[in-house]
Protein backbone atom coordinates (compact mmCIF):
# COMPACT_ATOMS: atom_id res chain seq x y z
CA UNK A 1 0.00 0.00 0.00
CA UNK A 2 3.05 2.27 -0.01
CA UNK A 3 2.89 5.04 -2.57
CA UNK A 4 5.68 7.23 -3.92
CA UNK A 5 5.49 10.81 -2.70
CA UNK A 6 6.04 12.86 -5.84
CA UNK A 7 6.11 16.15 -3.89
CA UNK A 8 9.23 15.21 -1.95
CA UNK A 9 7.63 15.48 1.51
CA UNK A 10 7.60 12.82 4.19
CA UNK A 11 6.12 9.50 3.09
CA UNK A 12 2.73 8.25 4.23
CA UNK A 13 2.82 6.04 7.31
CA UNK A 14 0.76 2.87 7.53
CA UNK A 15 0.22 1.08 10.83
CA UNK A 16 0.12 -2.71 10.74
CA UNK A 17 -3.26 -4.41 10.93
CA UNK A 18 -4.32 -6.30 14.03
CA UNK A 19 -7.14 -8.46 12.71
CA UNK A 20 -7.59 -10.34 15.99
CA UNK A 21 -8.06 -7.11 17.99
CA UNK A 22 -10.35 -5.63 15.32
CA UNK A 23 -12.55 -8.72 15.39
CA UNK A 24 -12.62 -8.69 19.19
CA UNK A 25 -13.67 -5.04 19.24
CA UNK A 26 -16.38 -5.63 16.64
CA UNK A 27 -17.78 -8.48 18.76
CA UNK A 28 -17.32 -6.89 22.20
CA UNK A 29 -20.06 -5.40 24.32
CA UNK A 30 -17.42 -3.53 26.28
CA UNK A 31 -14.30 -2.08 24.63
CA UNK A 32 -12.56 -2.24 28.03
CA UNK A 33 -12.21 -6.00 27.63
CA UNK A 34 -10.52 -5.45 24.27
CA UNK A 35 -8.24 -2.73 25.66
CA UNK A 36 -7.23 -5.06 28.48
CA UNK A 37 -6.52 -7.92 26.09
CA UNK A 38 -4.90 -5.78 23.37
CA UNK A 39 -3.52 -2.70 25.16
CA UNK A 40 -1.68 -1.45 22.07
CA UNK A 41 -4.88 -1.43 19.98
CA UNK A 42 -5.75 2.26 19.60
CA UNK A 43 -9.29 1.66 18.36
CA UNK A 44 -10.27 0.12 21.70
CA UNK A 45 -9.02 3.21 23.56
CA UNK A 46 -10.86 5.44 21.09
CA UNK A 47 -14.08 3.48 21.68
CA UNK A 48 -13.64 3.91 25.45
CA UNK A 49 -13.06 7.65 24.98
CA UNK A 50 -16.19 7.95 22.81
CA UNK A 51 -18.28 6.21 25.46
CA UNK A 52 -16.90 8.41 28.22
CA UNK A 53 -17.59 11.60 26.25
CA UNK A 54 -21.11 10.38 25.45
CA UNK A 55 -21.86 10.01 29.15
CA UNK A 56 -20.31 13.41 29.98
CA UNK A 57 -17.14 12.08 31.62
CA UNK A 58 -14.54 14.29 29.91
CA UNK A 59 -11.75 13.41 32.35
CA UNK A 60 -12.02 9.68 31.67
CA UNK A 61 -12.37 10.38 27.94
CA UNK A 62 -9.18 12.43 28.10
CA UNK A 63 -7.31 9.58 29.80
CA UNK A 64 -8.59 6.94 27.38
CA UNK A 65 -7.88 9.09 24.31
CA UNK A 66 -4.41 10.02 25.56
CA UNK A 67 -3.63 6.33 26.04
CA UNK A 68 -4.72 5.52 22.48
CA UNK A 69 -2.79 8.51 21.19
CA UNK A 70 0.46 7.52 22.92
CA UNK A 71 0.15 3.85 21.99
CA UNK A 72 -0.37 5.02 18.40
CA UNK A 73 2.67 7.31 18.48
CA UNK A 74 4.78 4.34 19.55
CA UNK A 75 3.46 2.27 16.65
CA UNK A 76 3.89 5.11 14.16
CA UNK A 77 7.53 5.51 15.14
CA UNK A 78 8.11 1.78 14.73
CA UNK A 79 6.50 2.06 11.27
CA UNK A 80 9.03 4.72 10.25
CA UNK A 81 7.16 7.94 11.04
CA UNK A 82 9.54 10.74 12.05
CA UNK A 83 7.15 13.19 13.68
CA UNK A 84 5.51 14.53 10.56
CA UNK A 85 3.88 13.41 7.37
CA UNK A 86 0.62 11.88 6.24
CA UNK A 87 -1.14 9.20 8.26
CA UNK A 88 -3.90 8.21 5.82
CA UNK A 89 -7.41 7.72 7.19
CA UNK A 90 -8.06 5.51 4.18
CA UNK A 91 -5.79 2.85 5.72
CA UNK A 92 -8.09 1.18 8.27
CA UNK A 93 -5.38 0.36 10.88
CA UNK A 94 -4.53 4.10 11.11
CA UNK A 95 -8.06 5.00 12.17
CA UNK A 96 -7.71 4.04 15.83
CA UNK A 97 -4.82 6.45 16.24
CA UNK A 98 -6.54 9.21 14.28
CA UNK A 99 -9.78 8.76 16.26
CA UNK A 100 -7.82 8.84 19.52
CA UNK A 101 -6.14 12.08 18.43
CA UNK A 102 -9.51 13.60 17.51
CA UNK A 103 -11.09 12.49 20.79
CA UNK A 104 -8.13 13.77 22.79
CA UNK A 105 -8.79 17.18 21.27
CA UNK A 106 -12.48 16.98 22.10
CA UNK A 107 -11.83 15.90 25.68
CA UNK A 108 -9.15 18.56 26.12
CA UNK A 109 -11.63 21.21 24.97
CA UNK A 110 -14.26 19.83 27.35
CA UNK A 111 -11.94 20.24 30.34
CA UNK A 112 -10.79 23.69 29.23
CA UNK A 113 -7.35 22.76 27.94
CA UNK A 114 -7.64 24.87 24.78
CA UNK A 115 -3.93 24.77 23.86
CA UNK A 116 -4.03 20.97 23.76
CA UNK A 117 -7.32 20.96 21.87
CA UNK A 118 -5.87 23.30 19.23
CA UNK A 119 -2.69 21.23 18.96
CA UNK A 120 -4.75 18.08 18.41
CA UNK A 121 -6.90 19.75 15.72
CA UNK A 122 -3.77 20.97 13.92
CA UNK A 123 -2.02 17.59 14.20
CA UNK A 124 -5.11 15.81 12.85
CA UNK A 125 -5.44 18.25 9.93
CA UNK A 126 -1.75 17.91 9.09
CA UNK A 127 -1.92 14.11 9.32
CA UNK A 128 -5.12 13.38 7.42
CA UNK A 129 -7.59 15.83 5.90
CA UNK A 130 -9.78 12.80 5.18
CA UNK A 131 -9.89 12.03 8.92
CA UNK A 132 -10.97 15.60 9.65
CA UNK A 133 -13.82 15.22 7.17
CA UNK A 134 -14.82 11.75 8.40
CA UNK A 135 -14.78 12.76 12.06
CA UNK A 136 -16.48 16.14 11.58
CA UNK A 137 -19.85 14.67 12.53
CA UNK A 138 -18.34 13.34 15.78
CA UNK A 139 -17.49 16.72 17.26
Amino acid sequence: MMRDNLLGGPPETYLPANDEAAAALAAADDPATVAARFPAYCAAWAALAERALARGDAVSAYAFARTGYHRGLDQLRRAGWRGQGPIPWEHEPNRGFLRSLHLLGQAAAAIGEEDEAARCREFLADSSPAAVAALAGNS
